[in-house]
């Protein structure tokens, strides 16, 4: 398998010659990180088979979370402690595309404008659903940035998991919504276009918006009941939460010159590949690295830290009023590396040899990190 650390290190020199000046230290330190994951310049531990006295290397991961080999540990983790939180309830699935006309803006913008779109789309959906025509009460919202298309073109936009439902302003009731239908998705698209044109200009009235049509056009909204059952919003999780802008199995093809990469055609469903120059594929991986310490994933409405006191007395009350499930509770199905876009990770602590298949692999030392990558030159 062909992975994004063989591409960096055959075409990140060059792109640091010509680039390296203007780039951001996100991108910079991404390259570095990559090129160190599951190497001895992060260290690890050395195991020896008992019966063939083989030593296996076992390497540290950097963690970045725009690395394909990082986080599958980290999902699953993340992915026990939100068990506890859901909300026994069906749920819907909204995704909102900021249109062409703004994402220039928002790239040369980040901070600010990742953060003000994913507080937009959050506040116009629970503005909408505590509407008493809609839902009548405030609803949990999961918001999760992605900012990228299968063939690594920039085209930022928000998947919001929302709870079908809410507690009312007294926080004594819950509101169910209806089947299929959460918000009307027209009069969503202008709310959001239109606090997010009221935020931007609060946070940052030095920007300029060279067009007005994005606060004209339509904008594209799509909204997906997902229907009941505490697995299928895991599901939903696992697509989205941790999922980075391209893992190694889509990497079909390198050469000096290019890389070939894999994708799925929206409209037909079906594979194709697309060839990249390296220069090229560095500056499409590189744009959907996130600023340092940016969160990618938030909480409003219900799930807010500020209301998780209500958020356990809905829990608490619609658990009370459900209908016993027969049998034994379901058991928590993590989903697969491939389901959440990122690599196996190797066990902390081996116990097969890989070589002979047989031995137990005893524990030998702890390898130190190497001396820190220089700073690569511009």
């Amino acid at each position: 398998m062909i992975e994004v650390a063989e591409v960096f290190r055959r075409f990140a020199a060059d792109y640091l010659s010509a680039h390296g000046a203007s780039m951001l230290p996100s991108h910079r330190r991404a390259i570095e990180d990559i090129l160190d994951c599951r190497t001895a310049a992060l260290g690890g531990q050395v195991w020896r088979c008992e019966t063939c006295n083989t030593e296996v290397f076992s390497y540290h991961s950097c963690g970045n979370r725009s690395c394909p080999k990082c986080h599958t540990a980290q999902t699953q983790e993340w992915l026990e402690r939100r068990q506890t939180e859901l909300l026994p309830v069906p749920y819907f699935h909204i995704t909102i595309t900021v249109p062409a006309e703004l994402r220039t803006v928002l790239r040369a913008n980040q901070r600010d404008g990742y953060g003000a779109l994913m507080q937009a789309c959050a506040a116009a959906i629970t503005e909408l659903a505590r509407d008493p025509r809609y839902v009548g009460g405030t609803v949990a919202v999961l918001a999760v940035l992605h900012t990228w298309t299968q063939q690594l073109s920039f085209h930022p936009h928000v998947h919001c998991l929302v709870s079908g439902g809410g507690i009312s302003k007294d926080a004594t009731a819950w509101h169910p919504a209806r089947r299929k239908f959460l918000v009307p998705i027209k009069a969503l698209a202008k709310l959001v276009r239109g606090k997010l044109r009221a935020m931007l200009r609060q946070k940052r009235p030095d920007l300029v918006i060279i067009s007005d049509a994005a606060w004209r056009k339509p904008w594209v909204l799509h909204v997906t009941a997902w229907g009941n059952g505490e697995q299928a919003v895991l599901d939903y999780l696992a697509r989205y939460v941790f999922r980075v802008a391209l893992t190694n199995a889509r990497i079909v093809g390198l050469n000096d010159q290019t890389v070939t990469i894999q994708y799925k055609e929206r409209k037909t469903g079906r594979r194709r590949t697309c060839r990249l120059s390296g220069d090229e594929f560095m500056r499409r991986f590189l744009q959907h690295v996130l600023p340092r310490g940016f969160h990618k994933v938030r909480y409003f409405g219900l799930w807010h830290p500020a209301q998780r006191h209500n958020a356990a007395r809905v829990r608490q009350m619609l658990q009370l009023q459900a209908p016993p499930e027969p049998g034994p509770p379901p058991e928590l199905v993590l989903p697969s590396p491939e389901q959440v876009g990122a690599e196996p990770m190797p066990p902390i602590e081996p116990r097969i040899c890989p070589h002979c298949h047989q031995g137990r692999l005893v524990f030998i030392r702890t390898l130190s990190r190497h001396t820190p990558r220089q700073a690569m030159a511009p």
